[in-house]
């Protein structure tokens, strides 16, 4: 009597494929999901109005002259660093070692076109990991004094590794977005 194996080789085939199906979806489930709140909004958002959100800053820069500063080191209403990977800021001098852990000044600077200070802004300013979301530190206004004709905070950062400092600015319907890439070591 001659035996068919064949019946045996697709219930082996169909029971491997079943349980790497159930495999994926269990290590799917596993991995912890970051959503990217850039700008404080979901990244399809940013994505969909991102050109909006550039014609917002010119016009936010036609009324309005702006500096940041961070531990010393100077910075324009600037989003370029969207664009980079961590990789370009680890390999370049590009905003490299800008925050440190522990404690970090954030000082900015706002004058309307006449050279007269602002002092009435909306502020809402994230320091955040920007791997994960494990680490998030908000600033609004409550967190900034005005003093010396500047907005004054600081930020304690706890760890070393990758940062990304974002905040928007408004005033009169007028906004105006940050977007910095940066490490503290």
């Amino acid at each position: 009597m001659k035996r068919n194996y064949w019946p045996l080789f697709f219930i082996g085939i169909f029971t491997f494929t079943f349980s790497m199906i159930v495999w994926t979806i269990y290590s799917a489930v596993q991995v912890p999901v970051h959503e990217d709140d850039t700008f404080f909004k979901k990244y399809q958002d940013v994505d969909m109005h991102y050109n909006d959100i550039m014609r917002s800053n010119d016009i936010f820069l036609s009324k309005y002259d702006f500096k940041i500063t961070i531990n010393n080191q100077k910075f324009d209403l600037d989003t370029k660093d969207i664009f980079l990977s961590q990789r370009v800021i680890e390999k370049s001098k590009i905003h490299r070692d800008i925050l440190h852990v522990g404690k970090n000044s954030i000082k900015i600077d706002i004058y309307d076109k006449s050279g007269n200070v602002q002092s009435s802004f909306d502020i809402n300013l994230r320091v955040t990991e920007s791997t994960n979301n494990n680490t998030i530190i908000d600033l609004g206004n409550d967190s900034f004094s005005f003093f010396d004709n500047s907005y004054n905070a600081s930020v304690a950062v706890p760890k070393p590794g990758k940062w990304n400092v974002i905040a928007t600015f408004e005033k009169d319907g007028n906004k105006g977005y940050f977007f910095l890439k940066t490490n503290a070591n």
